[in-house]
């Protein structure tokens, strides 16, 4: 929330943000007051459409690290035409949405 950059990750001008998430994920290291580990997981994380897919969600889920990414019209449609089998939408919240681009004003200077 302070705009400070926790980890980034350099690449060419043509590779899609989404294939450096987990890489930058496990790059962050935020180090404690006192004595103890650094943390290394955050308490949640707001991204745009752009990482709306399976595997991050996947990935997330798995680390127990909540998150809000709004769903691509392409994967709704596609949850919709697989009928019952398609599951329930993944939870999401404007108002935390709207918050956003408090991350994203720190890598776009």
């Amino acid at each position: 929330g302070a705009g400070r950059p926790l980890a980034f990750t350099v690449t060419g001008g043509n590779t899609n943000d989404c294939t450096q998430f987990t890489a930058v994920m496990e790059a962050i290291r935020v180090p404690r007051p006192g004595p103890g580990r650094p943390r290394v997981r955050p308490d949640h994380v707001i991204g745009d459409k752009g990482y709306s897919s399976k595997a991050i969600r996947t990935w997330l889920r798995r680390r127990n690290i909540r998150h809000t990414i709004p769903e691509r019209s392409d994967q709704v449609r596609n949850r919709l035409r697989r009928g019952s089998q398609g599951g329930r939408p993944p939870a999401f919240d404007k108002q935390v949405y709207k918050r956003r681009n408090v991350v994203e004003r720190c890598f776009n200077r």
